[in-house]
């Protein structure tokens, strides 16, 4: 069967039909899973540095800051303490990635108070109130930009990015031939039941319990060359809404292949969001080599470890999301 979707320029195959948006297509950007940054990543990365840079505004400059918002040069004693929360809320949400939407929520809550400060202003002599309604417009738009933000990251749409390679001593073909039946992935993947075809591109995967609980999904092949790339998404009402690709590079004769794998995917929140922190482990990229490691260890050896006998041995994230 021929499994080639895409030529070598990445022209999509005339017969193939494009591949649906997951849920998350608006967030989790993909182009063949090259895109690193995500719409939801990036909003919250971009009001992160504004509330630093408005921060800093209102600590060193805020009579200026005042006459250009359109404030009475006597009203500005309040300006250094906002922008001490700004500064704090913008480095929270660079810096705490996990627990963005915690700063990204205390932004709404100083938009609320800054459109309450600017209300007050209007009636203060002096005050230019022109200058005053642009300022409150601008602060009403920063106001839903927070909002929105605050939301993705509560549902879990801010992505995380794993990516691990390593180097076996194996042609590409040989390997592109084993991981491309997606039925042999369990055999380096512990804790994966089953992989199950349900066509020539769409599989479904179910996991081996974690606390009384299986996870399952169907996936979709989204890119398809031969011994160079195999890219994947999951498809809609998946367990873990993710994508990813696996690429094999040949470094010549006799001198093996690097494997390169990444994925791309965000967590949900909730109780879900538990079971999926759970399904994921605290480690995702030393797991991820544990996998790849396996894997090296049986097509070079012919034997691979197993943790036979060790109900707690720990799950790796391949077996658990790819793809």
């Amino acid at each position: 069967m021929d499994h080639q979707v895409q030529t070598q320029t990445g022209a999509p195959s005339a017969q193939r039909e494009q591949p649906r948006k997951t849920d998350l297509g608006s967030s989790l950007a993909s182009s063949g899973g090259d895109k690193t940054q995500t719409n939801a990543g990036a909003l919250a990365k971009g009001l992160g540095w504004f509330s630093i840079g408005l921060g800093l505004a209102e600590i060193f400059a805020p009579r200026q800051l005042a006459r250009t918002i359109g404030v009475a040069n006597g009203n500005t004693s309040l300006l250094p303490l906002l922008g001490m929360r700004e500064l704090a809320s913008g480095i929270g949400i660079l810096t705490q990635t996990q627990h963005s939407s915690v700063w990204l929520k205390s932004r709404v809550a100083g938009d609320v108070i800054d459109l309450g400060l600017l209300g007050l202003a209007f009636s203060a002599r002096g005050s230019s109130r022109t200058r005053l309604a642009i300022a409150t417009a601008a602060v009403a738009g920063v106001t839903a930009l927070d909002v929105l933000s605050s939301a993705q990251t509560a549902n879990g749409q801010t992505p995380r990015t794993i990516t691990r390679s390593i180097a076996i001593q194996k042609p590409a073909a040989e390997l592109y031939a084993f991981w491309r039946p997606l039925q042999n992935l369990p055999r380096i993947m512990n804790h994966l039941e089953s992989v199950r075809a349900l066509d020539a591109q769409r599989s479904h995967w179910v996991t081996t319990p974690i606390a009384g609980k299986r996870y399952e999904w169907d996936a979709e092949i989204t890119e398809d060359i031969p011994n160079e790339r195999l890219a994947w998404r999951t498809v809609p009402e998946a367990d873990v809404v993710h994508h990813g690709r696996v690429t094999f590079e040949e470094l010549g004769e006799r001198r093996g292949t690097v494997v390169s794998v990444r994925l791309d995917y965000a967590p949900p929140a909730g109780k879900l969001g538990v079971g999926i922190t759970k399904l994921l482990g605290q480690a995702p990229e030393q797991a991820i080599g544990k996998d790849l490691r396996r894997w090296k260890q049986l097509l070079e050896t012919g034997e691979v470890p197993t943790t036979a006998g060790q109900p707690s041995g720990r799950r790796t994230v391949l077996g658990r999301v790819l793809p």
